[in-house]
């Protein structure tokens, strides 16, 4: 085993470290997801694992035979349709070209899709578009296909949105102007996204996923929650995945309630039970990195968070794994020694049921 191990920090830099630092780093970050949890560290026998995953020589890490885990994702086949600024590579071909790349070469588990913007309401208005999109891509795949949409309830808000700002409200002290905009906000949010979905429900959609969840704070939380419980009642077999912007739930509102729990303040493994009890059937946290931490402790963070999370779930977990989250360098294009690692430990250690 060599005596310096190459790492990376959070914004993607590499950097040799030695095998105690690399120890110390993990130690560290296990131990800043317990205390901000209040959950329990990794043990010494994973963080023994986590250490033997950076430690490996090569470049390219992967679980055993008979561990792999599924994959969902926010549209990943886009990555060869978009430009290098948005971490693509800009081939000539449309989406659904990409799509079917993603199936057949790429040997995906599952595909999304989605509007360029991806966000919720831009989409509405160009529903029927996207439901004949939709219907084509499913008659040419066979794994099972995905409309992804991010909630965004900043859109809702002024000037892109009729409602007043809460942004604005809250540092000129309109506290209770700010809260009801949120709430009247997540309600427009929460038609829009039972619209949407149920429309591409019509035409047989797979699976509706809820992308960057919470994004805006907890009243955005709620309304993705909201939506996905009224979806389940109108298209129940339709698979919903709820997947989150950050690993803490912004307070912007700070007393909305979902079902008695307030949601302002809640970790991954409190947000699981939320999104359980509003009926979705896959749960996709998202532990933030810390761009000037080395990868070890990010990493070493993310997999506290993600086993706590996959040990009071009831369904399958799929951690974000992907630029700026569980471990993964805030980068456009992640380098994939940290990407494989990241993936390695979120399965092997943190029993993830899926990425």
């Amino acid at each position: 085993m060599p005596d310096r191990i190459w790492v990376r920090m959070g914004d993607g830099e590499r950097v040799s470290m030695t095998q105690a630092e690399v120890k110390e780093d993990l130690l560290m970050g296990t131990r800043d997801a317990a205390d901000k949890g209040r959950i329990p560290e990794l043990t010494r026998e994973e963080l023994d694992q986590l250490f033997e995953i950076f430690a490996d020589p090569n470049r390219i890490v992967a679980v055993s035979p008979g561990e792999e885990v599924i994959t969902t994702d926010d549209g990943a086949s886009g990555i060869m349709v978009v430009d290098q600024p948005d971490g693509g590579t800009a081939l000539p071909m449309g989406y659904f070209n990409a799509v079917l790349a993603f199936e057949r070469i790429c040997c995906a588990d599952t595909a999304g899709m989605g509007h360029y913007d991806y966000s919720c309401k831009p989409v509405k208005s160009i529903i029927n578009y996207e439901k004949q999109r939709y219907y084509m891509y499913s008659q040419a795949t066979t794994i099972p296909l995905i409309y992804g949409t991010q909630p965004n309830l900043g859109l809702y808000f002024q000037p892109d949105g009729p409602f007043p700002n809460a942004a604005e409200l809250i540092p000129r002290g309109k506290i209770e102007e700010a809260r009801r905009a949120q709430e009247m906000a997540a309600e427009a949010l929460i038609e829009d996204l039972v619209f949407c979905a149920r429309e591409l429900y019509e035409v047989g959609c797979d699976g509706f996923n809820f992308d960057t969840s919470g994004s805006a704070g907890d009243a955005d939380f709620y309304a993705t929650l909201k939506a996905a419980a009224e979806l389940k009642t109108i298209a129940p077999d339709m698979a919903v995945e709820i997947g989150m912007a950050s690993e803490f739930v912004l307070g912007l509102h700070g007393g909305i309630e979902y079902n008695g729990k307030r949601l302002a303040g809640m970790f991954p493994h409190e947000q699981v039970k939320v999104v359980e009890e509003a009926g979705a059937d896959i749960f996709g946290p998202a532990i933030n990195v810390s761009t000037t931490e080395s990868t070890p402790w990010n990493l070493a963070r993310a997999v506290t968070f993600v086993k706590e999370t996959v040990a009071v779930a009831h369904i399958p977990v799929h951690p974000n794994v992907g630029m700026g989250v569980c471990g993964v360098p805030m980068v456009e294009v992640p380098p994939i020694d940290s990407v494989t690692r990241a993936s390695k430990a979120l399965v092997r250690i943190g029993k993830a049921d899926g990425l």
